[in-house]
């Protein structure tokens, strides 16, 4: 009897392990399409008690970089994060270039984060040019002399795996990511570009097909070890 009941338990956590981690593959298949979204993978690890356990992992290699005709559009090649205020202050970082033009100019996230310190770019201007450093320029007119308007920050962390994921895939960091910093006489900003997700959409399908098949032969497993319980359960009463 405590066998079977203990062959119940680790099916049912064991299970559920599998459940965590077909959440977070589904997850990342969600995420195929989203800019500079990174890939997380869920290792599961089998303990010395049969039970299974799981950690889950960032990948933060960077994804592809896609040419756009957006002059908004910003990619970083290289290490890095584009550091972003909210409305309340509150500082962020992120990958994601989509970029826009905002309130009274000023360069933001989707969601009206403002990147930097505050970029703001003149609505009349004839044309704006973001350098590789970061810094940007306007032109207020045809043949008109470039004048500088801000600059986009560029941070690193010693430990990128300590930043933890937060709403518009934004990342703030953790005590274990150490301080951000900011990086000079780079050339990782490049404009009308955006990085693309680095998740593998093959190798996430191919890894949800395993899956289900593991899930249910641990269902299949739960199942029997339940049957021969109540079995056990009426021949001992009978």
């Amino acid at each position: 009897m405590n066998n079977l009941q203990g062959i119940i338990s680790k099916g049912t956590n064991n299970a559920l392990v599998q459940f965590e981690k077909f959440g977070q593959i589904a997850n990342n298949l969600s995420n195929f399409q989203t800019v500079g979204y990174k890939d997380v993978t869920f290792e599961q690890v089998l303990k010395e008690d049969g039970y299974l356990t799981g950690s889950v992992r960032t990948n933060y290699t960077q994804g592809s970089i896609r040419i756009t005709s957006n002059p908004y559009d910003v990619a970083i090649d290289g290490a890095g994060y584009i550091p972003v205020v909210s409305p309340s202050g509150e500082v962020q970082y992120t990958r994601d270039g989509a970029f826009r033009q905002g309130k009274d100019g000023y360069l933001t996230t989707r969601d009206g984060w403002i990147v930097g310190e505050g970029i703001q770019i003149p609505s009349n201007c004839f044309k704006f040019e973001i350098k590789k450093n970061g810094d940007v320029l306007a032109y207020d007119a045809r043949g008109d002399k470039a004048r500088k308007v801000g600059t986009i920050p560029l941070v690193r962390f010693d430990n990128p795996a300590g930043m933890e994921t937060t709403d518009m895939n934004r990342l703030k960091p953790t005590d274990d990511a150490g301080e951000a910093r900011l990086v000079k006489n780079h050339d990782c900003i490049k404009q009308n570009n955006l990085e693309q997700s680095n998740v593998s959409i093959y190798r996430s399908a191919t890894d949800l097909l395993r899956l289900n098949a593991s899930m249910l032969a641990s269902m299949q497993m739960i199942k029997l070890a339940d049957s021969m319980y109540n079995k056990a359960i009426n021949i001992r009463e009978a």
